[in-house]
């Protein structure tokens, strides 16, 4: 994980830089890090961007006691276990992660309202969409049945064109990371389910 630690060293710092206590706390990979409207598209609900580029589901959790723990949001929002996948895990293995998250999280804030966006199906790992819709099934089943405070927001189906591929409009030229309409895709998704809750 030391690879990380640059970045997450300037996330830290960050916490000591805020003027107001944030209520949201988003947190996961470059998705997450890479939203630069997060600001303006969440200011109702007085966000802080906590992502951290290339992260995996696995390093979310090992640096949340350094990351957000500080933090005493009323919601978090969360997306990760793309890069896991990515680099040879297996949708069990993201499912565990998951579960370790969870734990963290209820040990900390105990059942705040949080939110799991699911992983996209995007153009360049469409070679591993088994295993992104099995993992988002493994979570999205666990999250129904049993940690009734999450909200599992299911933007896969809403990224895929009639011919059931990725549509390319939602992704910047890396086919991976999101264009300025697919965070606007994601914005309105997470607002809906923010909303509702």
């Amino acid at each position: 994980m030391y690879w990380y630690e640059e970045e997450v060293k300037s996330l830290v710092a960050k916490r000591e830089k805020l003027i107001a206590e944030p209520e949201t706390i988003f947190y996961g990979s470059s998705s997450i890090r890479l939203w630069e409207t997060l600001p303006e598209d969440f200011k109702n609900y007085a966000p802080v961007n906590l992502g951290f580029g290339g992260s995996t589901l696995a390093a979310c959790v090992w640096f949340f006691d350094r990351i957000v723990r500080p933090y005493a949001p009323k919601r978090i929002i969360f997306y990760a276990g793309d890069n896991d996948l990515g680099d040879g895990r297996t949708p069990e293995e993201v499912f565990i992660f998951f579960q370790a998250l969870v734990i963290k999280i209820k040990e900390t804030y105990g059942t705040i309202p949080c939110y799991f966006i699911s992983l996209k199906p995007s153009i360049k790992r469409w070679n591993l969409h088994s295993s992104f819709e099995y993992a988002n099934k493994l979570i999205s089943d666990e999250i129904k049945e049993k940690e009734k405070n999450w909200k599992f927001v299911d933007i896969a189906p809403h990224m895929l064109g009639p011919d059931g591929q990725p549509q390319s409009k939602y992704f910047d030229t890396d086919g991976l990371h999101l264009s300025i309409a697919g965070y606007k895709l994601w914005k309105d998704l997470v607002l809906k389910e923010l909303t509702l809750s």
